[in-house]
């Protein structure tokens, strides 16, 4: 079974069916008349007709002006489009021998993302024989969850991936 997307609605000409329910531009029902009335009638008030409904029995069309309602669609779109939050994620990155006021600094700054609504990701990078310690990396991403989860929850726990190790938190709601 196929499925089609119509993003352009068909106007006047373009509808092809014998009979469709009409509703005038005030939005009162017409009922079902053949095509050509159809046309017609929205030639008479200087508006397009147009096939709101294509899948119903018979399809309902509409008399209306086209470019004020695309226009009018596009401008909503934009709207939402301006309400919509993105989610970002930062990172953080830290290293295995940092000292505690440094992962201070670290913490207040996640709080910080945290609040405003963005994942953290916590990445903590290994160098050279660092790689041998990894259960340090551990320590350090634990007490750092600890330590924010007043503000936001554990979303990925720690994870090696390669040679660094990664966290994910993200807001509480």
């Amino acid at each position: 079974m196929e499925v089609w997307l119509i993003t352009e609605l068909m106007i006047n000409e373009q509808i092809r069916d014998k009979e469709v329910r009409l509703i005038d531009s005030n939005g009162g029902q017409l009922g079902v008349v053949p095509i050509k009335e159809a046309v017609r009638l929205a030639d008479e008030k200087k508006l397009d007709l147009v096939k709101i409904s294509p899948t119903a029995k018979p399809p309902v069309c509409k008399i209306m002006d086209y470019s004020k309602y695309k226009f009018d669609q596009a401008k909503k779109e934009k709207e939402a489009r301006k309400k919509q939050k993105t989610v970002d994620i930062k990172e953080i990155r830290l290293s295995p021998n940092i000292d505690t006021h440094d992962i201070q600094v670290k913490i207040k700054k996640a709080v910080e993302f945290l609040e405003s609504g963005d994942k953290v990701k916590i990445t903590i990078r290994f160098r050279g024989r660092e790689l041998g310690h990894t259960d340090i990396a551990y320590g350090i991403l634990h007490d750092f969850a600890q330590n924010v989860n007043s503000v936001g929850i554990v979303d990925r726990p720690p994870k090696m991936e390669a040679k660094s190790m990664a966290m994910f938190l993200s807001p509480k709601l």
